[in-house]
Formats: structure tokens, sequence, C-alpha cells
């Protein structure tokens, strides 16, 4: 049983016979889980031919996010698109405010409209589940205004039931760790670049190659903020290591490096999170 009781069999039945509902479904497929499931359901209940992967290429996706869900697509027989999304064309996006996701949902699933048109209809549905609703989330205000569905939310799916399906799919990221866009490195209130963008893909990188799990780079101007699990907190103690890293996140073109001593969280780039560190400017004494 998940928390609320329901049985994961019987959240399964719910979202399979919603998504049969729809006749033909264009799924909005990310690299991670939650879309994944919903991607694997989606054929379940219509076949391959009735439904149609499209994932958004921008440089706000790490190439790794879209390789995941080209693999993904690929293990469950799907067919898959991959789109050019224009996000930081929009004035809105760029600017930070705090309705970013808005402008980048609105973006995407303009999109997945167009192709549900040319192929003649059909639903566009994405990997919202019930733990989304406890979050800041303008996104899911973009997929209400366009009549986008959420069958994983309308079943009552959590995150623990969107892993238990998963794995027993036997769909491979399962256990990957929570992602999120590279937009969300960036404080709310400064401005998304494409530059910003590319620093951010090039440091988390560096942790990448180093084998760390549960990670961000959070980007304060000239100061690269690394959140770090409880596991990476311990290994980032080893000199060696260390300085591989340090090395490694200067070349992306950040001028200091820092580890946040609360750790891996989300949101916390949020007003709130950590809204005094990217007003912070490195100042320099006399001599230096």
């Amino acid at each position: 049983m998940s928390r609320d009781g329901a049985g994961l069999a019987e959240k399964r039945r719910l979202a399979v016979g919603r998504l049969r509902d729809c006749g033909r479904v264009i799924v909005a497929l990310s690299g991670g889980v939650d879309s994944a499931v919903l991607l694997a359901l989606a054929v379940e209940a219509l076949g391959r031919e009735r439904v149609i992967a499209v994932t958004g290429r921008s440089a706000s996706l790490p190439p790794e996010e879209l390789a995941d869900a080209a693999a993904v697509a690929a293990s469950l027989g799907a067919r898959h698109e991959v789109v050019e999304t224009k996000e930081l064309d929009r004035p809105g996006y760029r600017r930070n405010e705090g309705d970013r996701c808005y402008h980048c949902r609105t973006e995407m699933f303009e999109i997945l409209g167009a192709i549900s048109r040319r192929e003649g209809g059909g639903s566009v549905a994405y990997g919202a589940i019930a733990d989304d609703l406890g979050d800041d989330r303008p996104g899911m205000e973009a997929a209400r205004e366009l009549g986008v569905v959420a069958p994983l939310l309308e079943a009552g799916f959590h995150k623990e039931d969107v892993r238990a399906l998963a794995a027993e799919l036997g769909i491979e990221v399962s256990d990957k760790p929570a992602s999120a866009c590279l937009s969300s490195r960036i404080p709310v209130g400064d401005e998304v670049t494409e530059a910003k963008l590319r620093q951010i893909e090039l440091a988390e990188r560096v942790l990448r190659s180093e084998g760390f799990r549960q990670y961000r780079v959070r980007h304060h101007g000239p100061v690269a903020r690394l959140e770090l699990d409880p596991e990476g907190d311990a290994r980032i103690a080893d000199p060696e290591l260390r300085a591989r890293v340090v090395a490694g996140i200067l070349s992306a073109g950040f001028r200091f490096v820092t580890v946040d001593l609360q750790g891996y969280r989300t949101g916390s780039a949020n007003p709130g999170g950590a809204a005094t560190l990217h007003r912070i400017e490195p100042t320099r004494s006399k001599g230096q």
C-alpha cells in the first residue's frame, strides 16, 4: 500500500483506463522516472502505434537527460521525437521571476499540441504526480490552461508508487535521482542565459564524472555553490578529489567554488532558499 492506502495495482488500473479513454496520446518524455512510467502505461493502454513520446531539447536540458529519454523510449518500443524548444526566446522565462516553469511548459505543451493536430488528434499528457501538488509548480497552471492531462496524478500516484512500478516493469531509470532543468540552478530574480546554463552543465558534468550521485551546482555569479548528498559531503573531504572537482568547476568559468553545509535540497534557488547569496559580489583588499 502507498501512503494514501490505495494499492499500486489499482492505481495502475486507473491510469491505464484514463489513457485508454484518450484514444491517442502524445507523452512529454523527460529523462526522469515519472514520464518514463507514464509512457510505459500509455503503451500498455493504447499500443505502440497510438503513442508518441516527445522530448524537448534546449540549453536547459543536460545531454544525459536526453540520452535517458531516448533509451527509455527505445526499451518500450515507442516512437520518439526530439523537438527544439525555444523557451529562452520567451522574455518571461529569461526574467526568471518565479514563474519560469510556466513559460517553459507553455512552450513545450504548445509544440506537443501541434504534434497532436498533425497526427489527427489525441491528448497531450505529462508525468505530474501527487507529490507535485505540495510544491510551487507554475508549470501545472500551463498544463491546465492548455488541457494537458496528468494520468498518474489523476490515479493518485506518489513518487514511491512510480519507482515501485518502474522497478516492476524493468524501466532502467527506476532508481534515478530526481532531476530538474538546469535553469532551476539559477536563483529567482537572476536572468537565465545560455552562457549560465552552459557553465552549470559543464560544472555538473565534473561531479558526474567523479561518481557523485545526488548534487546541484547553484549559479551565483562568480560563485558555484555545490549541494551534495551525505555521501557526496563525505567524499568531497578527500583532498585529491576536492582538488579535481575545484579545478574542473573553475574551468567551467566560475571564480569560486563553495560547498553548501546544508547539503542537497530542492528549491534552494527559490526565494527564501538562498535569497541573499546571489547578491554577494567578491571584494578585494588593497594589494590583491
